[in-house]
């Protein structure tokens, strides 16, 4: 008789296998779960037959107890006492820690949803250099914060991938993005309620182009960059309309970006007067107020007191 006391979800369930290795009449499991859930299972077979009994149970750990009663051909029998422990084990979980993230003191941390054995953290930096490094665990329980730190390499962080593995050798990952780039460039200038592109306002979009080239034609060699532009508006006006009208000017821009040639994915959201660059009363016409932000990032750029989680368009 062999026991297989742990499985991973979706991959199988624990069970035990019995081989057959003399003439019997048949053979009778019987069981009870530490939650009382009983399991009755007969079966039997010729010598070198191997039959499965399926231990059925939800995700966790259980004990069983019970007996296998073997019965011969001359009509005795023979019990076996059992006594054991199973473990159905879910998809192993990674959650990464972003309070603790600090890029410039090359620190993370990771929790996992089962005790840990060990992880691999890989950084990727803008320069395209690579750094490694493996820390092991003893096993400390799932939920606990689990340090996380990599060699000093030149550049800005590009990317972290994860990889960590569990006491059971089961394993998961995760890949992060936290590099963005700001393209510094001069305010557009839009008429009152309009979003389309001024004549006489192009030159500023055409300077912002050249820069936006460079950074694509940069670090597209790396990862896979893209382009967010986000519009905002002063207190002038209604608020919701504010808003759409910001992220049609968004969207102008980008479609002027994308005319001039640029083909990295331009993604663009409007905030309105939602996140004002200088506070001010409703119904006050701020220069400073009506600005866009460029970003050029990987994943979704991280914004400054964002007033609700934005719904990127892509252009």
């Amino acid at each position: 008789m062999k026991l297989h006391n742990r499985e991973l979800f979706g991959k199988g369930v624990p069970r035990i296998d019995i081989r057959i290795l003399e003439p019997i009449a048949g053979f009778e499991v019987k069981l009870t779960r530490s939650d009382g859930k009983a399991l009755d299972t007969k079966g039997g077979g010729p010598p070198g037959v191997m039959r499965t009994v399926t231990l059925d149970q939800p995700e966790g750990k259980f004990g069983w107890e019970g007996v296998l009663i073997v019965n011969f051909p001359n009509g005795g029998q023979g019990e076996l006492p059992l006594k054991f422990e199973t473990e159905l084990l879910g998809p192993l979980r990674m959650t990464f820690l972003k309070e603790k993230l600090d890029l410039g003191a090359r620190r993370a941390a990771i929790s996992l949803s089962r005790p840990a054995k060990k992880a691999t953290i890989q950084v990727t930096m803008d320069t395209g250099v690579q750094v490694q490094n493996d820390a092991d665990f003893k096993g400390e329980e799932a939920n606990t914060p689990l340090p996380l730190t990599w060699p000093q390499a030149s550049g800005s962080v590009m990317t972290i991938s994860i990889t960590a593995y569990d006491t059971a050798g089961f394993w998961t990952g995760v890949e992060l993005h936290p590099w963005q780039v700001d393209i510094p460039h001069e305010e557009v200038q839009f008429d009152t309620g309009s979003a389309e592109i001024r004549k006489d306002q192009q030159a500023k979009l055409d300077a912002s182009y050249e820069k936006l080239a460079e950074v694509a034609a940069k670090y597209s060699k790396i990862a896979n960059v893209r382009l967010f532009i986000a519009g905002h508006t002063d207190t002038v006006g209604d608020k919701a309309q504010n808003r759409e009208l910001s992220r049609a000017r968004a969207r102008s821009i980008g479609a002027y970006f994308r005319k001039k040639g640029a083909r990295i994915p331009i993604l663009y959201e409007g905030f309105g007067e939602e996140a004002l660059s200088v506070q001010t009363k409703d119904e006050t016409p701020e220069e400073k107020n009506r600005f866009a932000e460029y970003i050029v990032a990987i994943d979704d750029p991280v914004l400054k007191s964002p007033p609700f989680p934005p719904q990127w368009h892509k252009l």
